[in-house]
């Protein structure tokens, strides 16, 4: 469906942000402390106090017992103004005794929401730190809740402690690679660009992540693929509508067996993101409830041998 297209949306608990995987990669500054622990695939780590440990279920950290929990939302610097406004907004709804104020943190300032809620009957107090990296495309939105009953153990000075460890990293890309549903067996020459983790990878051949001067692929996984055969074949122009692409004029369009299973192939022609001249191709693998896609674009020049090359990793694409 078209929610699993070329743009992905990511909930968070005070505002939507919206994450494109035709964006470029970000970098980051280095890590500050040996102490720092990274959830696996992000961008934030953070010193956590002693008896919270990498939680299984979410990005972050967890004391089961006590029922503690800091949950890290890795975000684009582009989304931390609108996030801001919302988080700081004088009528913030389920805190109470709220206080909000500047922040200094490993890696510069952010700004602290803090206050009390209620939850399964029970009094929780809650942190909300939004943090940047200084000239960089990085943000973190931190949520810290603590039960009255483990407040004792994790004080106000344990979680700001916490809090003012942020870092931020380089994105770890063989991490992220690593958390995907599927392996990618033959890069034929291309590289990891960015991961959407859990969701999909940008390919790109060449030296920079300016893909409106060099050959790409978006390989990505999706739900809710059509049963009917029938209808796999308008599912497919669906996602390639979604593309940011001009002019598009389509080729070929055609069902065929991928990997053993049902698909459908559409080549074609179209303008891309500096609307220079590009040939696309677009393969739909379709399975039990989902999809998996794969779309090379390049410019026509040496198009026949990047094509072969497509293909090569698309079918090498294995899933765990």
């Amino acid at each position: 469906m078209k929610s699993e297209s070329m743009f992905r949306q990511s909930s968070v608990a005070l505002i939507a942000a919206v994450l494109g995987i035709w964006a470029g990669l970000a970098s980051a500054i280095p890590a500050a402390h040996a102490e720092v622990v990274f959830p696996p695939g992000l961008r934030v780590g953070l010193e956590p106090p002693s008896g919270l440990i990498l939680s299984k279920t979410f990005p972050g950290f967890e004391d089961i017992d006590r029922k503690v929990a800091i949950t890290l939302l890795d975000l684009p610097a582009r989304t931390y103004e609108e996030i801001e406004r919302s988080a700081f907004n004088k009528t913030q709804s389920g805190l109470a005794d709220m206080k909000r104020e500047s922040f200094p943190f490993v890696s510069g300032i952010g700004f602290l929401v803090s206050g009390q809620s209620s939850e399964n009957g029970g009094a929780v107090h809650k942190w909300f730190l939004l943090a940047s990296a200084i000239g960089k495309d990085m943000a973190v939105l931190i949520n810290v809740a603590v039960p009255d009953s483990a407040r004792d153990v994790y004080t106000d000075a344990v979680i700001r402690k916490a809090l003012a460890s942020v870092t931020f990293r380089p994105a770890p890309v063989q991490e992220q690679v690593a958390m995907l549903p599927f392996k990618l067996n033959d890069l034929a020459g291309f590289r990891v660009m960015q991961v959407l983790p859990q969701s999909g990878v940008i390919l790109t051949d060449g030296p920079t992540d300016d893909l409106s001067r060099q050959a790409y692929m978006i390989i990505a996984v999706g739900a809710g693929a059509p049963d009917d055969a029938g209808d796999r074949g308008q599912f497919a122009r669906d996602l390639l509508a979604s593309a940011p692409l001009a002019n598009l004029n389509v080729t070929v369009a055609d069902p065929m067996r991928i990997g053993g299973l049902p698909g459908f192939e559409i080549r074609g022609k179209a303008l891309g993101l500096s609307r220079q001249p590009v040939n696309l191709v677009q393969w739909v693998r379709f399975g039990s409830g989902g999809f998996l896609r794969v779309v090379g674009i390049a410019g026509n020049e040496a198009w026949d041998a990047l094509f072969t090359r497509f293909r090569a990793i698309r079918d090498g694409i294995e899933f765990k």
